[in-house]
């Protein structure tokens, strides 16, 4: 079919483009997750969307799409798992993203980190991992009570991870950037924990949640990892199937009892320091300890 009659309404420009039904959206993205759209189209798709911004019901049929087609994880004993993109990586904080994952997974629940490398300076949670000993997944897996599982994102769709990709050409994020911090890459109940960087992602990300119906912890997180930043309490707000709660009102400032963060962030160091906050031989942040409670009062409750 084609995606010009799409591209024509979303690429007039900022004053000028239409938004789509998510029916429409749906219909869009799945050509492009299957590749039945050339590379000119997909680039016109990413600029067109970047200069209009999506709309939450066109991100939810982002969403529709991307379900229908991905690979899903499961949890062996029907628990929900705790889900944790990682899209961001390092730059000038250390990934603890896995220690949130970890703590999280010796409470008892699943946990599944997905995720890619979009950029070629940062330190990405699959450095962090590998120094963890922890290998990647080659397929979705059914995962234990207490089991941390890390999948590609070409594993759960490689389409979706040509998109992401497309960044190194074009220069510029894309729709798939902000979809893969909202997917649920499980069969049955997750969690899924997001973050922004921007405020005005706050408002538009929350309203995806509650349209489709997710259960979901949302805060700014460190760098745009979803884990806490160790020197603050952030703000968290609360989903469940859709329902948005406060859960965390959050603190203005910093800290003032900072944790004893790596000055460095190779994988290396900050593989070293979870191993430590993981066994206790050194305390974990507050504002991470509070999101693994908000966590699992989503989950549990």
């Amino acid at each position: 079919m084609g995606i010009a009659q799409y591209l024509k309404e979303i690429g007039r420009g900022k004053q000028g483009a239409r938004s789509l039904a998510r029916e429409q959206a749906a219909d869009l993205f799945g050509q492009i997750l299957d590749g039945d759209v050339t590379d000119l189209e997909i680039g016109a798709f990413c600029i067109a969307m970047r200069v209009k911004g999506e709309t939450p019901e066109e991100m939810c049929g982002f969403l529709d799409a991307t379900h229908a087609r991905l690979q899903r994880a499961a949890s062996a004993s029907g628990k929900p798992v705790v889900v944790l993109p990682s899209y961001n990586g390092a730059r000038r904080l250390p990934v603890l993203t896995p220690l949130l994952a970890g703590l999280v997974a010796r409470r008892g629940l699943p946990v599944l980190i997905h995720g890619a490398a979009t950029e070629s300076s940062r330190v990405f949670v699959r450095d962090v991992l590998e120094a963890l000993d922890i290998e990647p997944s080659g397929a979705a897996p059914v995962l234990r009570d207490g089991q941390l599982a890390f999948v590609p994102t070409e594993v759960l769709h490689s389409g979706l991870k040509r998109l992401l990709d497309a960044r190194r050409a074009i220069g510029l994020r894309n729709s798939a950037h902000s979809l893969v911090k909202l997917m649920n890459p499980c069969l049955g109940a997750a969690v899924i924990v997001s973050s922004y960087t921007h405020p005005e992602y706050a408002a538009s990300m929350g309203a995806v949640f509650e349209r489709i119906g997710a259960t979901a912890l949302l805060l700014r997180g460190t760098e745009g990892e979803a884990v806490a930043d160790a020197r603050r309490l952030p703000q968290m707000e609360g989903f469940r199937q859709g329902q948005r709660m406060t859960l965390e009102p959050g603190r203005q400032g910093t800290l003032t009892d900072l944790p004893a963060l790596p000055k460095e962030v190779d994988p290396e160091t900050t593989a070293a320091y979870i191993r430590d906050v993981l066994a206790g031989r050194k305390p974990v942040p507050e504002s991470i300890a509070l999101q693994v409670e908000h966590i699992l009062h989503l989950a549990l409750a």
